[in-house]
């Protein structure tokens, strides 16, 4: 069964109204790793309720629509699908506890060719719901490897951000849990290929992987360390490539370049040095 691009294209999405806790807050920030030092104050600041904060990164599990491509009348080999790129950018600064409304859209699909797989483009936009401020837009890129040479467009996609021709500026080492994508799952993304060593199997993994957004959470944690000084004021963007899977148990080495407000980054698997996150790109105030 092919993707049905009209069909996909053109899905209207009900708005998502979500109601999420400091407990929430504490549960994503350990699902992305904070607090492996627990004597860490400046990482127990998002662990524990006295003066919480939240991570910038966690707008990407607010007001989520769900693993919708799993729909059959949307024709795609959910198995096979992967998260390719993602994009986060913070209009206000994310409060530890709200009530917030997600609006989501299939931005386009395009046809990589049969056997190369599809990109499917999603924006999504959360609002502060007795307010109605932006806090932040979303942007998805997700890769169907099993759904090339259905028919549609094939140009569009954007071109990736590019690193720095030098030697990064710091390195920022971060170590994830055995059970960190069982963790992180509780917010919200209950894909089984994040859980299920069969479905995982199916796909052609040895384990279940780390979900892509849990590997951003720890690029956004490097970040937000390294250059925002665990400020999340300070911290307004982030671009990146997902390029392998990460499982859980593994380091995250976050190689950072800083150019004023710029800073790129990429992240490597410390055990089988390998770049899991590339083309990484933040925006700091």
């Amino acid at each position: 069964m092919a993707i049905d691009y009209e069909k996909l294209i053109n899905w209207k999405f009900d708005p998502i109204e979500q109601n999420y806790t400091s407990k929430d807050s504490i549960l994503y920030a350990l699902g992305v790793g904070v607090s492996a030092d627990p004597l860490d104050m400046d990482q127990l600041r998002f662990t524990y309720e006295e003066d919480q904060l939240a991570l910038p990164s966690m707008a990407v599990v607010l007001a989520y629509p769900g693993f919708f491509l799993k729909k059959p009348e949307f024709g795609v080999d959910w198995v096979k699908v992967l998260h390719g790129e993602q994009g986060i950018e913070i209009h206000k600064t994310l409060p530890a506890a709200g009530n917030v409304v997600g609006e989501t859209r299939i931005t386009e699909i395009i046809d990589k060719g049969e056997g190369r797989g599809a990109l499917i483009f999603s924006e999504r936009k959360v609002y502060e719901k007795a307010s109605g401020d932006l806090l932040a837009t979303l942007t998805s890129t997700t890769f169907a490897r099993g759904d090339g040479g259905f028919g549609g467009p094939t140009e569009g996609a954007p071109l990736p951000h590019k690193l720095p021709d030098r030697d990064c500026d710091s390195i920022v080492e971060l170590p994830t849990l055995p059970q960190a994508a069982l963790i992180y799952r509780l917010s919200g993304d209950f894909n089984p290929l994040h859980a299920d060593p069969r479905v995982a199997a199916a796909a052609g993994f040895k384990a279940p992987i780390l979900h892509g957004l849990a590997t951003l959470g720890a690029a956004g944690h490097a970040v937000l360390k390294d250059a925002c000084t665990y400020d999340p004021a300070r911290f307004k963007s982030m671009r990146l490539r997902f390029t392998a899977p990460v499982y859980p148990g593994e380091t995250i080495v976050t190689e950072i370049w800083k150019d004023g407000s710029d800073v790129s980054f990429r992240c490597r698997v410390k055990e089988r040095d390998i770049v899991v996150l590339n083309n990484g790109h933040a925006t700091i105030g």
